[in-house]
């Protein structure tokens, strides 16, 4: 795949994702920081039980895409919480979008989040979970803790098809491969990572359909914008979804406690 006509062609009639086509492409790609956030949000959307009123935290929400889409296509109150993006800034984009009145900007680190336990009916991280949420204890002290009982938690993330056999990259791929690739794993990994807080009940655990075209179409028409070749779409191109695509999982709070860091 390549040249503008199958970018844009791809960009603007991904079929599949029928909610964010009604958004501006141009206002996407100008406040994009990596996959289509909408795409990925509308994936996950359609695996949760998302309703007016109740409180979400979109936790990594970047220019604040995801926690606007929320607002916008469900009447969801969103605390977008982002380390990297001043929440100032996503105020101004936010009140821009016209939802000010249910999208909170917060500047919060994932470790270090001001939220009351079970404050929360959701939870989603779109394209960031991997940065922080490998960590084996992360669910048990930071997270957990902060969605009710019954409540779900979304993530989609870059990942594997499956574990690699070693700590190399995949012969294919070395020319491209980056240190920060060894943070992806595969839905079977995520899955058994959850489980095993005992925290969680895991209920979909898989591969978004196709996700390695949408996520070289994202960093085509990214590039085309910006003026940039883009290694990562080559990279994927080459691949065609051998060893790379996207991560998704949506588990259900249960019923246990957890701990937190100054309990143990």
């Amino acid at each position: 795949m390549g040249g503008r006509d199958k970018v844009q062609d791809d960009w603007f009639k991904a079929t599949e994702f029928p909610r964010s086509a009604n958004y501006d492409p141009d206002w996407v790609l100008e406040n994009m920081m990596g996959p289509n956030a909408l795409w990925l949000t509308e994936s996950l959307a359609g695996c949760m039980g998302f309703h007016s009123g109740m409180r979400v935290l979109d936790l990594g929400c970047g220019k604040g895409l995801s926690s606007i889409f929320l607002a916008k296509e469900y009447g969801a109150q969103v605390w977008a919480a982002d380390l990297w993006i001043d929440a100032s800034e996503n105020f101004r984009r936010i009140r821009e979008a016209g939802v000010e009145d249910r999208v909170f900007p917060i500047h919060a680190e994932a470790h270090a989040l001001p939220f009351a336990d079970g404050f929360f009916d959701a939870i989603v991280s779109v394209d960031a979970y991997h940065y922080f949420g490998t960590d084996d204890l992360y669910l048990e002290n930071h997270l957990a803790r902060l969605v009710k009982s019954g409540g779900q938690m979304g993530i989609v993330v870059p990942g594997l098809v499956e574990e690699l056999p070693s700590a190399e990259a995949p012969e294919h791929l070395r020319e491209y491969w980056e240190p920060v690739f060894f943070s992806l794993h595969s839905p079977g990994w995520w899955k058994r990572h959850w489980e095993r807080s005992g925290l969680v009940d895991v209920e979909l655990s898989d591969l978004l359909p196709d996700g390695w075209r949408l996520w070289m179409a994202s960093d085509l028409a990214w590039s085309e914008h910006l003026g940039n070749p883009s290694k990562e779409a080559d990279m994927l191109g080459l691949d065609r979804g051998r060893t790379l695509g996207f991560a998704r999982m949506v588990g259900r709070r249960n019923d246990r406690p957890a701990s937190r860091l100054d309990e143990l």
